[in-house]
């Protein structure tokens, strides 16, 4: 029997909790560290051979002056009571046994990064979060309560799932113009499922749509620093019963 994967009722309980907060941002290629009083992240790379004490390493390295009081992580998979549920896809091994907190010598709190990326992002209402990237991530939040999905899994078109589709391996295989197309369909089906008011969708391969599909947002890379604060702090209660009017598709620059 799988375990049941937490909700958070951010901003409804959670307390606030003063200090200062190292975020981490793992990715396939690279974590992103974002550091309270730094205007700028940091970019560690990774790889299929990158374990979690290479990443307690790297960022000592890179912060070495001590002064963070926790840690946020997002984490490229399941995340089950706090710790990491299954293997990474794109990285190396060792995830799901180490001991984070000490390993940092910290508070450590660990959720998927989707999900973090969805609390940053969070503007009211019902959100579906959806990241293109080198896979698919997904979170809802449903009047500031957390819900990490696994959304990449719903099978899709030939035996293949979303993410096969509009992951980066779907995107390698397909061309840019397929791509977004299958994009298009693949957002709209998912927030036909999850009921959900309006979708952010973040993710390095966003910058590729031309357009926005219609009840789409814009994401940013850089709100899982917010995400990670979040985290600790507290959803801000101001959000947690706000509505929002979804818009309708948004043109935007892209890449060709």
């Amino acid at each position: 029997m799988s375990k049941k994967k937490e909700s958070k009722p951010l901003g409804k309980g959670l307390e606030s909790q003063p200090g200062k907060t190292l975020v981490l941002d793992v990715g396939g290629h690279h974590v992103k560290v974002y550091a309270s009083g730094h205007p700028s992240p940091l970019e560690i790379p990774t790889g299929p051979e990158f374990t979690p004490a290479m990443l307690v390493r790297e960022v000592r390295r890179l912060t070495p002056d001590g002064s963070y009081s926790r840690v946020a992580i997002g984490y490229p998979g399941p995340v089950c009571e706090g710790r990491p549920a299954e293997e990474p896809r794109h990285l190396g091994p060792g995830w799901t046994s180490f001991d984070f907190e000490k390993g940092f010598g910290l508070p450590v709190r660990i959720v998927n990064d989707a999900a973090m990326q969805a609390l940053g992002s969070y503007r009211g209402g019902d959100m579906l979060f959806l990241g293109l990237g080198t896979g698919l991530g997904s979170a809802l939040i449903i009047e500031g309560v957390l819900q990490p999905l696994q959304l990449e899994a719903v099978p899709y078109r030939k035996g293949r799932t979303v993410e096969d589709y509009v992951g980066e391996a779907g995107l390698e295989r397909l061309g840019h113009r397929k791509w977004r197309a299958h994009v298009r369909s693949v957002v709209s089906l998912l927030r036909y499922i999850v009921q959900a008011d309006y979708v952010v969708l973040g993710g390095g391969n966003g910058r590729l749509l031309k357009k926005l599909p219609p009840h789409c947002f814009p994401g940013e890379n850089s709100l899982a620093f917010s995400g990670g604060l979040r985290l600790w702090e507290g959803m801000p209660r101001e959000l947690c019963g706000k509505k929002i009017e979804p818009p309708g598709g948004e043109a935007r620059t892209a890449a060709p």
